[in-house]
C-alpha cells in the first residue's frame, strides 16, 4: 500500500514538473494556496469557481497512553471498560483512506462559499486474548460516505501582501455511526467502536480564522479552527470538541513550484456519553480513550500550471509526521499521513 501511494505521488509530481518555468509577470503563484492539508485557506475573485479532489492516507500502529507507548501485553493487563476482568482485544494497526471532493464559488470578492464531501475506508487489525492466553488475530473494516461540510470564507483585510478572513462553517451528519463487522472473542457481528465509525452523528460548528502573506518568493500563513459539537447524536454520545492551530512557510524558486514546511497543534476532548451497543472488551470501546494533544510537522510541494491548458490546474502533496503526542488512552497513535490533491479554478 505504501509503495503504491508513493508511486502515484511520484508519477503525478514528475508529470507536473515537466511544465516550463515562465517569467514572473502574469504568472500563477504556486504558493497562492497553503499546503494541501489546510482547508479553507484561500478565497477567490467574484464569479470564480474551483473544483478539488484530495486523497488522504493515514497509518497508525501501536498504542499510547499520555506520552508513553504501550506494548500489546501492557494493554491486555488493563481493566476492561465493560464488566469484570481485563481488556481482551487490542488494536495493533489501523489505516484510513479518505477521498474528498470539494467545490468553491465566490459570489462576491469578499465572500467565497465552500462545500466538501468525503468517502472513507477504514481497516483495523486486532489481537484477541482469552483465559488461556493469545486467541488469534482478526481485522474489521468500514466504508462509506463521511460527514459533509459547508462553509463561508469572509474577507476581513487584504492589501496585496497580507490577507485575513473568517471561516464559518457547519458539518452535516451524513456519515454512518452504526457500522458493524465480525468481531472476536464474541465471534459474531457487533457494532464497531467509535474509531471505526464514519461520521460524528451530530451537527458541528466549524469556526476559524486564517491569515496569509506573501512577498517576492516567500509566503507564510496561519490558521486557527475548531469543531464544536451541537448536542448528542441518536446513539446518545458526542465526539469531543476540537481545536487546531497551524502555521506554515513556503519558498517559491519559480512561479510554478513551491516547497512548504508546516507545524500543526491539535487538542481533542474525550467522547461525551456512550453508545449502549458499543460494549466490547477492547480499548477503543471506552469513550474516555479518545482525544488528547498532539504536535505534528509536515513537508509539502505545490505545483501550478502557467499557460495553455495547464493554467488553472494545480497538484500538491504533503507528508505529515507526529512530533509530540499526549493521548487520553490507551489509544492508537498516528505514525504518518500523506495528502495528495488536485485543484482546478476557472
Amino acid at each position: 500500500m505504501k509503495l503504491g501511494i508513493i508511486s502515484v505521488a511520484a508519477a503525478t509530481l514528475c508529470a507536473a514538473l515537466s511544465a516550463p518555468a515562465l517569467a514572473h509577470e502574469g504568472a500563477v503563484r504556486a504558493d497562492g494556496h497553503a499546503p494541501i492539508g489546510v482547508m479553507g485557506d484561500h478565497m477567490h475573485k467574484m464569479g470564480e469557481v474551483m473544483l478539488s479532489y484530495r486523497y488522504m492516507h493515514m497509518a497508525m500502529e501501536g498504542n499510547r497512553v499520555g506520552t508513553d507507548s504501550l506494548s500489546t501485553s501492557q494493554v491486555v493487563g488493563l481493566p476492561s471498560p465493560f464488566g469484570p476482568g481485563n481488556i481482551r482485544v487490542v488494536p495493533t494497526e489501523m489505516t484510513m483512506e479518505m477521498h474528498m471532493v470539494g467545490a468553491m464559488y465566490a459570489p462576491t470578492d469578499n465572500l467565497t462559499l465552500m462545500a466538501m464531501g468525503s468517502y472513507i475506508v477504514k481497516e483495523m487489525d486486532h489481537q484477541s486474548f482469552g483465559a488461556g492466553g493469545y486467541f488469534g488475530s482478526f481485522k474489521t473494516s468500514s466504508e462509506g460516505v463521511g460527514d459533509t461540510k459547508l462553509s463561508g470564507l469572509i474577507r476581513l483585510y487584504d492589501d496585496g501582501v497580507h490577507h485575513l478572513h473568517l471561516n464559518a462553517g457547519i458539518s452535516l451528519p451524513t456519515g454512518s455511526i452504526t457500522e458493524t463487522d465480525f468481531t472476536r472473542p464474541v465471534n459474531g457481528v457487533r457494532r464497531l467502536p467509535y474509531a471505526m465509525q464514519l461520521g460524528s452523528g451530530t451537527f458541528d460548528l466549524l469556526p476559524g480564522i486564517t491569515y496569509s502573506g506573501k512577498l517576492e518568493q516567500v509566503a507564510w500563513g496561519g490558521q486557527m479552527s475548531g469543531v464544536i459539537r451541537l448536542g448528542e447524536n441518536d446513539e446518545n454520545y458526542a465526539l469531543g470538541d476540537e481545536f487546531h492551530a497551524t502555521a506554515w512557510a513556503s519558498y517559491m524558486p519559480q512561479p510554478w513550484i513551491s516547497f512548504s514546511g508546516r507545524l500543526i497543534g491539535s487538542s481533542k476532548g474525550e467522547i461525551d456519553g456512550q453508545d449502549s451497543q458499543i460494549a466490547l472488551p477492547v480499548s477503543t470501546a471506552d469513550p474516555a480513550n479518545y482525544g488528547g494533544r498532539t504536535i505534528e510537522a509536515g513537508l509539502g510541494i505545490n505545483l501550478a500550471g502557467q499557460t495553455g491548458w495547464l493554467r488553472g490546474h494545480r497538484i500538491a502533496a504533503e507528508y505529515v509526521v507526529p512530533v509530540y503526542r499526549d493521548l487520553n488512552g490507551p489509544q492508537m497513535e498516528t505514525d504518518w499521513m500523506l495528502t495528495l490533491g488536485y485543484q482546478y479554478a476557472f
